[in-house]
């Protein structure tokens, strides 16, 4: 997994648009304006923050120690950093996408569902 196919998997995603909110090198993925995928262009190896569910993000620590730790400058119980590079497969490394971009889908309101419905 490289930068590239991170940000062209996000971007094909739904609704989404990227972001240079915080600086000029935090590349942020945001679905109907709400964050769910960030990372720092500047770090090599190229680490991301994903928002996961708290239960599942201490499994994933756990399982994959290194690998994925608590959220870098985020919120440690609802968002984890991940190395694409190391031991996880590109198909799982989707997964953990999906499973951040579908934990934002859920909490937006019900309007923002309706146009995303839409688009």
């Amino acid at each position: 997994m490289n930068v590239e196919q991170y940000r062209d998997y996000c971007l094909s995603k739904k609704g989404v648009t990227e972001h240079f909110p915080f600086d000029k090198v935090t590349l942020v993925f945001k679905v109907m304006g709400k964050m769910f995928a960030l990372c720092g262009l500047n770090r090599l190896p190229f680490g991301v923050n994903l928002k996961c569910d708290p239960e599942w993000a201490i499994e994933l620590r756990e399982k994959y120690d290194g690998n994925i730790i608590p959220g870098y400058h985020m919120s440690k119980k609802h968002w984890n950093t991940i190395e694409p590079e190391g031991n996880l497969s590109d198909q799982f490394f989707f997964e953990m996408i999906d499973h951040s971009y579908d934990l934002v889908v859920a909490s937006l309101t019900n309007k923002l569902k309706q146009e995303l419905e839409r688009l």
